[in-house]
């Protein structure tokens, strides 16, 4: 699909990302007939009458789960893969094991689409025995220079605390960040949500071909991330645990075209918000991770107990948490990795106490924090594919 310029320009006037600066929710520009839901679509109380008027109408298991369905089958037409494309060989390029204090780092590029090429960094314990439980780590539009999406201290933290734990973890670019953006790929494209949701599935293929327990797949990703956490997991059942941070909200939509620019959450005679969509992880374990400065100020008392419910009706009320730190602004900062440590812990089969002293302080001594370069999978000794692509109106989907 070629877009033009204009096109382009205009969807992204539309659209507007959050991330860098929080403190303040901007509103979205409704557009009469628009299928898109972006930003702060609605108000807080918008979004609460929403879900009051919704859980009427889901008062059994059944009702639920057709509910869900619809939900399911509608992200998948609004981002285009209601029909997925040929999952051909991944094709993985490795680099050189990096080896540090319980853990090593392999930065690793596998292609999702023909000559599509998704880079990022695969962290594993040492001296790791059996079959190890694989988590994906997603990242928001944190785009200063020196803290970029996953290659911030407190992400590299995260990775290396997961595989010190016992974790297989896959850390990778969203479209247009790091080496993908130096190559030529844009994020802020008209389907950069379908491409990232695809190489998230892609990125599940990848950890079960490197022996990743199929059984204990798991996810945590902030703000953008945390969207990108909660769409994976309502469309690949093969994810078995979820920890979306920051993000989960009844009125909000997500700010970046990666999370709002095509009509997942909208159709004719069809709504839904990431509320419900995050509920299609029941009855699957899920924590939600909220904080007092951002849109998921609300959770305790409408986002959660309306999650809560929904896992109610399924028989599982105790799979899903919600840790809300009203102090904390909006990030996956100390706090907010104290709070999903434990649950991916009990969960996942990892051992808390490779990441948490006694006392529940972090214990990240140890964690080395690389250059974002050291942190590239293409470099003079692993160049880049000659059959490559390094824009996205290349990308040939079929």
């Amino acid at each position: 699909m070629k877009i033009t310029t204009n096109t382009l320009l205009i969807l992204c006037g539309l659209l507007f990302s959050f991330e860098t600066s929080v403190s303040q929710e901007k509103p979205s520009q409704k557009t009469s007939g628009s299928m898109l839901c972006v930003g702060a679509h609605w108000t807080p109380e918008e979004g609460k009458s929403f879900l009051n008027q919704m859980r009427q109408s889901y008062t059994t298991s059944a009702a639920w789960k057709n509910r869900a369905n619809q939900i399911r089958e509608h992200i998948l037409k609004g981002a285009g893969l209601e029909k997925y494309p040929e999952k051909g060989p991944l094709n993985p390029i490795f680099g050189e094991k990096r080896v540090f204090d319980g853990y090593q780092v392999q930065n690793v590029a596998f292609e999702s689409l023909p000559g599509v090429y998704v880079t990022g960094s695969l962290y594993t314990p040492t001296n790791a025995k059996g079959m190890l439980p694989g988590i994906l780590n997603t990242h928001g539009h944190w785009t200063k220079p020196g803290d970029v999406g996953r290659y911030r201290p407190d992400a590299q933290k995260r990775f290396a605390a997961l595989a010190r734990m016992g974790a297989m973890v896959w850390a990778y670019d969203a479209v247009g960040y790091g080496q993908m953006e130096e190559l030529g790929w844009v994020h802020k494209h008209p389907e950069a949500l379908k491409l990232q949701l695809w190489n998230s599935i892609r990125g599940v293929d990848f950890l079960l071909m490197m022996g990743a327990d199929p059984k204990r797949i798991g996810i945590t990703g902030a703000s953008g991330g945390g969207t990108q956490t909660f769409l994976l997991t309502a469309v690949d059942d093969r994810i078995a645990v979820s920890v979306p941070v920051v993000m989960v909200s009844a009125h909000f939509f997500g700010g970046c075209i990666c999370e709002s620019g095509m009509p997942i959450h909208k159709g004719p005679n069809f709504q839904t918000n990431n509320v419900e969509i995050a509920a299609l992880a029941a009855p699957r374990p899920m924590l939600l991770v909220s904080d007092g400065d951002d849109w998921t100020k609300y959770n305790p008392e409408v986002e959660y107990p309306h999650e809560k419910y929904i896992y109610n009706l399924l028989g599982k009320p105790n799979n899903v948490e919600n840790v809300h730190l009203p102090n904390d602004k909006h990030g996956y900062d100390e706090n907010k990795r104290i709070a999903a440590y434990p649950f991916l812990a009990k969960h996942l089969g990892l051992d808390l106490s490779k990441a948490l002293n006694a006392d529940g302080t972090l214990n990240e001594k140890m964690i080395v924090i690389e250059d974002q370069k050291a942190l590239y999978p293409f470099d003079d000794k692993h160049p880049f594919p000659v059959n490559g692509i390094r824009n996205n109106d290349d990308v040939v989907w079929k």
